[in-house]
């Protein structure tokens, strides 16, 4: 490993040369640059980890680059989405919502006996934004005696004006999915439908929104212990300044997310989901996974980083075709579908036992 000009790896081998040469250095005075000579490497690998070789996220890489919008030298860009770039194309919609036909102004062509010949048709995609009151008036029958009968009102209507649940949900999905500050939200609806909210209103919109999740978190933990195959995980995140972390348990179907003080096993325990999973468990081959009882598969996106770390930092050659190897296999998987033969299944194994640390 290189800093600048200057090669750290060739400067320490030859530290432990003269080390090893030298026999008039004291015991102490070799273990102490024995001692140097071990923490200079510890800090040569940490300063090698990025997201590309650890589980170091990409925001935490050093000088880490971004794209440039700028145009090379010569290259002629058109506007727009460029190669490789996931757009989203406009479909025509067979039913619209409005159809406004165009005559033809006959002052603008020749006279003459015209038959109708159908129609050219664009559609232009618009949005409304638009408060809707409504008013629920609960009759009231009364009889001779002047006793009074009144119809019940819709379940959740109790107060003479409240907010309808088409305005909680979009401001609990803008607030919780969307991310937007209480602040931004209060002025949206204000500005753009008319309707004053308080950011006391939105908080209380949220809390009834959490409550109401309590069934449906119950089904997906339901859901997932059933499941044959899980994904699990966990990161740090920051709540009101403190850490907590965040676990993660999914397949393509469902996903919980556990918010926790601790990290493993407590929070496991907690989360009631793993410790009653008896399927295949994907992870990243941390300590605490491995007392679950199911079966594991280990995660090669973590695999693909630290064979990535092995080749570049150790110079380990073996590391690089396993990583090519794995990387084939995948494409393989991807190409029949989920699941290759069992001949070509044997033909992978007998590569990766033959690749498995031959440097």
């Amino acid at each position: 490993m290189s800093i600048g000009k200057f090669n750290i790896t060739s400067a320490l081998e030859n530290v432990e040369k003269l080390l090893r040469e030298d026999k008039t250095a004291s015991p102490q005075m070799r273990a102490m640059m024995e001692l140097l000579v071990t923490v200079i490497g510890l800090l040569m690998e940490k300063l090698g980890l990025d997201s590309s070789n650890s589980s170091t996220p990409p925001s935490k890489d050093p000088n880490r680059e971004r794209g440039s919008k700028k145009k090379t030298k010569g290259e002629k860009r058109k506007p727009g989405g460029q190669n490789g770039h996931d757009g989203t194309n406009l479909k025509k919609q067979e039913h619209p919502d409005r159809i406004e036909t165009i005559k033809v102004d006959r002052r603008t062509i020749p006279a003459g006996s015209y038959r109708d010949a159908g129609y050219e048709a664009r559609q232009v995609i618009e949005m409304e934004v638009l408060r809707m009151v409504v008013e629920f008036r609960a009759e009231i029958l009364e009889d001779s005696a002047g006793n009074q009968f009144v119809a019940d009102f819709p379940a959740g209507v109790t107060r003479p004006v409240q907010y309808g649940n088409s305005v909680k949900a979009q401001a609990v999905y803008m607030s919780q999915q969307q991310l937007v500050p209480y602040d931004r939200v209060r002025d949206y609806f204000s500005d753009q439908c008319g309707i004053p909210i308080s950011a006391g209103s939105l908080y209380n919109f949220n809390k009834e929104a959490f409550g109401l999740l309590e069934t449906f978190e119950t089904l997906v933990r339901g859901q997932l212990i059933a499941q044959e195959l899980l994904h699990a995980d966990e990161t740090g995140i920051n709540v009101n300044g403190k850490l907590l972390w965040l676990h993660s348990v999914s397949n393509e179907q469902w996903t919980m997310f556990f918010p926790h003080l601790r990290r493993g096993g407590e929070a496991m325990a907690a989360m009631e989901v793993l410790e009653r999973f008896r399927g295949i468990l994907c992870h990243d081959h941390w300590k605490p996974y491995f007392k679950l009882n199911c079966v594991h598969a280990l995660c090669n996106a973590h695999h693909l980083r630290e064979l990535e770390w092995a080749a570049e930092q150790d110079g380990q050659r073996w590391a690089q075709k396993m990583q090519e190897l794995l990387l084939e296999i995948h494409g393989a998987v991807i190409k029949a579908g989920g699941s290759v033969g069992e001949q070509s299944g044997q033909r992978f194994r007998r590569r990766y036992r033959d690749t498995r640390c031959t440097d």
